[in-house]
C-alpha cells in the first residue's frame, strides 16, 4: 500500500477515537482540520486499510459499518442504549474455536463475537 497523507490522517483519527467510529464520525472529526476531505475519500481509505489488515471493519453492529484500529483478537460489547462499542479480551472464551471444532467437526477459519446489553454508564443512569 502506497503512502497517502489522507490515509495517514484518517488512521490517526481512528486511533484517537477508540469508540469504534463510523466513517461518518471520522469524516465529521476531520472536517474541522481538513475541510476539503470528502466522505467518499474517508470510506475509500478505511476500506483499503481494512483490506490490508491494518484496521478491522466491524459489520453487523447496527446499520453503519464501524472501524477498529485494534487488530488483535478480541470481542465487542455493544450498549443497547448509548450504542457505544467496547473491546472485550478474547481470553473470556479461551479455545472457543478448538472446542467448537471438537463438538461440531466444523473447519473454522475465524470468528467474531458481539455481546449486547447495557454498559456500566447506562446502568448507573
Amino acid at each position: 500500500m502506497n503512502y497517502s497523507r489522507q490515509r495517514e490522517i484518517i488512521l490517526e483519527t481512528l486511533k484517537a477515537n477508540v469508540v469504534h467510529p463510523t466513517a461518518e464520525y471520522i469524516h465529521d472529526v476531520l472536517k474541522k482540520t481538513e475541510p476539503n476531505i470528502s466522505l467518499a475519500t474517508v470510506y475509500r481509505n478505511l476500506n483499503q486499510l481494512a483490506s490490508f489488515g491494518v484496521i478491522k471493519k466491524i459489520e453487523g453492529l447496527e446499520q453503519s459499518v464501524h472501524y477498529d484500529h485494534n487488530t488483535h483478537e478480541h470481542y465487542h460489547f455493544i450498549c443497547d442504549n448509548c450504542k457505544k462499542v467496547f473491546d472485550i479480551e478474547a481470553n473470556v472464551a479461551p479455545d472457543i474455536e478448538t472446542k467448537t471444532h471438537d463438538k461440531t467437526g466444523f473447519l473454522i477459519h475465524g470468528h467474531e463475537i458481539n455481546f449486547h446489553g447495557l454498559c456500566s454508564e447506562c446502568q448507573n443512569r
